[in-house]
Parts: C-alpha cells; sequence; structure tokens
C-alpha cells in the first residue's frame, strides 16, 4: 500500500508532530506533501527517511495548487490520499479526485464547536467542508468528541471513524537525572516550585490564564513551552503583574533545537495546567500524565471520553485565574510528587492508534470503487 500525506504546514504543531508519530508506526509507504511552510517537522519527516515535498501554495486562494498536487499525485500512483488539517483538506480532496485516487481520508484534528484549528468557524467554511468531504471516502476524528461535532455538522456516520491521537508513553517516562539537568540549564532552581504548559500561543490556550494565577503566587515559576501570535502580549502581562522573572518562555520545543524538548520540559516541572477553552483532544494532558506529573485541566476530550477514574492526577478547573492560584498553592504545600502513569496513558498508545487507522485504510480501499483519472 503506497499512501500519500497532505497537510497545510510542518512548523511545530500538535496535528505536525501527530502526523510525524504515526508514520512512524505505519505499515505501509508514506510520503508526505506540505502545501506551506515546511519546518521543523518537516526536517524531522526527512530524517526519518520520508520523503517531503512544500507544494509552495502561495495563500489560500491560489488555485494553481490544486493542479500542481494532482499532477504529483497521479506521478507518485498513490493507493490513498490522506488529508491532514483544513486547508490540505479542501484542496487535497479535489486534488485527489482530480488525480483518480480510489481512496481518500481525512482526519479532524482541531474541530471545536466554534473554531477550527483555532480560527472562527464560518458558514462558508462549513460549507466548503462538508462540499469536500464528499469527495473523500471517510473522514476520521481524533476523539468521539470530534466524531459527535462532525454529525451535528451533517457528516453521515457511516462515513465517520474514531481514531484517537496517540503518544509514544515511553518518551515521556520520568527520569530524575533528566529532571535535574533541564532544571539546571532553565535556571530553575532544584526546590522551585515549577508550573508548566505546553502548546501554541493563541488565545483559546487561554495562558494568560496560567500567568496571572502564577503572577499572585510569590516564588512559583510558570514555564511556557511554545511559540505563537500571543508571546508579546503574554510577556508584557507577566511584566505588568510583576512576575517577569518568574515566566520563562522556552518557544518550540522540538527534539531537533538547542532547548529542551517537551519531554525534558514535562520531567522539569512539578504540574501541568491546561486552561484550554476547547479541545479536540487534549495530547499535551496526556503527555503530562505519561510523565507521572499532576494536571488542572479545564477541557480534554482525551479524558471525557474513558471510563471515570482513568486518570485519577488530573482535576478539572474553571479556567478562573483565582481559583488556579488557589490549587496550584494547595499542590505547592504538597511538594513535589511523582505519579505512576495511569490508565488514560495505555488507552491512547500510538501503536493502538496506528492499528486503528491501518483498519480504516484497508476499509476504505475494499470499498471504495475505481474512479477514472481526470485531466488537470
Amino acid at each position: 500500500m503506497k499512501v500519500l500525506h497532505v497537510i497545510t504546514g510542518l512548523g511545530i504543531g500538535g496535528a505536525e508532530q501527530q502526523l510525524r508519530l504515526m508514520i512512524r508506526h505505519l505499515p505501509v509507504s508514506c510520503d508526505v506533501v506540505t502545501l506551506t511552510n515546511p519546518g521543523p517537522v518537516a526536517e524531522g519527516l526527512r530524517a526519518d527517511g520520508v520523503r517531503v515535498t512544500h507544494l509552495g501554495m502561495a495563500g489560500n486562494r491560489d488555485l494553481r495548487a490544486v493542479g500542481r498536487l494532482a499532477r504529483l499525485v497521479r506521478r507518485g500512483a498513490y493507493d490513498l490520499v490522506h488529508t491532514h488539517l483544513y486547508r490540505a483538506c479542501v484542496y487535497g480532496r479535489v486534488a485527489a479526485r482530480l488525480a483518480g485516487v480510489r481512496a481518500g481520508v481525512s482526519t479532524e484534528h482541531s474541530l471545536g464547536h466554534a473554531e477550527i484549528e483555532g480560527r472562527p468557524l464560518t458558514a462558508g467554511t462549513r460549507a466548503l467542508y462538508l462540499g469536500t468531504e464528499r469527495l473523500g471516502s471517510a473522514t476520521v476524528a481524533v476523539s468521539p468528541t470530534v466524531a459527535g461535532r462532525l454529525r451535528q455538522w451533517g457528516v453521515p456516520d457511516e462515513r465517520i471513524h474514531v481514531v484517537p491521537n496517540g503518544i509514544d508513553a515511553r518518551a515521556f517516562r520520568f527520569d530524575a537525572h533528566s529532571r535535574r539537568a533541564t532544571r539546571a540549564s532553565l535556571g530553575l532552581s532544584p526546590d522551585a516550585f515549577v508550573v508548566g504548559g505546553v502548546g501554541r500561543l493563541v488565545p483559546g490556550k487561554r495562558f494568560d490564564v496560567l500567568v496571572r494565577a502564577v503572577a499572585a503566587l510569590p516564588g512559583v515559576r510558570l514555564v511556557l513551552a511554545g511559540e505563537g501570535p500571543e508571546l508579546a502580549s503574554l510577556r508584557a502581562l507577566a511584566q505588568r503583574l510583576g512576575a517577569g522573572d518568574r515566566v520563562l518562555f522556552l518557544g518550540a520545543c522540538d527534539a531537533s533545537g538547542p532547548g529542551p524538548d517537551v519531554p525534558a520540559v514535562l520531567g522539569a516541572v512539578d504540574v501541568f495546567v491546561s486552561a484550554s477553552r476547547e479541545e479536540s483532544f487534549g495530547l499535551a494532558v496526556v503527555e503530562a500524565l505519561a510523565s507521572g506529573l499532576r494536571v488542572l485541566q479545564h477541557t480534554c476530550p482525551a479524558l471525557d471520553d474513558l471510563p471515570a477514574g482513568s486518570a485519577p492526577g488530573a482535576r478539572r478547573i474553571t479556567g478562573d485565574p483565582v481559583e488556579l492560584a488557589s490549587a496550584l498553592k494547595s499542590l505547592a504545600e504538597l511538594g513535589p510528587q511523582r505519579l505512576p502513569p495511569p490508565a488514560a496513558v495505555a488507552a491512547y498508545d500510538i501503536r493502538r492508534s496506528s492499528h486503528h487507522l491501518m483498519d480504516v485504510y484497508r476499509h476504505v480501499l475494499a470499498t471504495s470503487r475505481p474512479l477514472e483519472r481526470a485531466e488537470s
């Protein structure tokens, strides 16, 4: 089986890194096309031996990209095209149909009630998504919560398949030596109580809530791993609240970069907080649990979709800074504590997810009728 993955960009992001991890565990030949931004994840994929092509799409209305992508798909003689993220799903579905590919799968990584990939949902966005969704064979939802949202949109139930995001739990296993080394490299004292957050610095992640809560707790430090448009405003907020010297912004934490990667950051902190307004899965929360951290989270479908008690180290918060400060103060008084990885971590093993995705591939190839190749 030969599969082409088409994604909007390959900068540091949850969907992008999930694609790289998934390809490592798929027992099929995979190539990748990125419409824009062949960033650090593209470099990582190439290091893994995956062929990555940058399509050079100029913008959302660069319709010539459809023809270029269709020709690339045709030359590659792919059995299946798998698209990821909104723009790639729209353009990739059309290109795959023009190229006469037998089967097409799309993964919906970031669909919220009012947002898609952190951007407001509009009637036009939804119409274009649904119109092109019919050109494919199946749509993969990363959680039952996202599957429900797709049904509400009008995607037929028989076309929806749930394949949860996955992690390699071994990569996040706590290591005391790594903790000491990472703290030293970041200038964090061994006895400091450190709060951690991971994700794109965008409004929906509500990292301002973490900054406000930590600012109210003298001596507590905050480490944020991620980059995005809110960086300057978050820095200014920390300074305004008198906590500029206690909030550390690490930028993108990739294994190929000069600083610590995400597993090292999680090993160095004492509690993980996710105050996101809404999530499609909550991958960072699962990674934090795999590191043995206590977690305070506002919303996390990955946990909500599991039986009660699957993550005893996680506690739901409202997202109010005063409430968060109180919860953090209580945890700081308890002192550092590492917990065994809970059942939730085993439920989201990347090997299980790859097996589920292969089942989807086999299903759509067995049930999709061959198409006549169109001229482009």
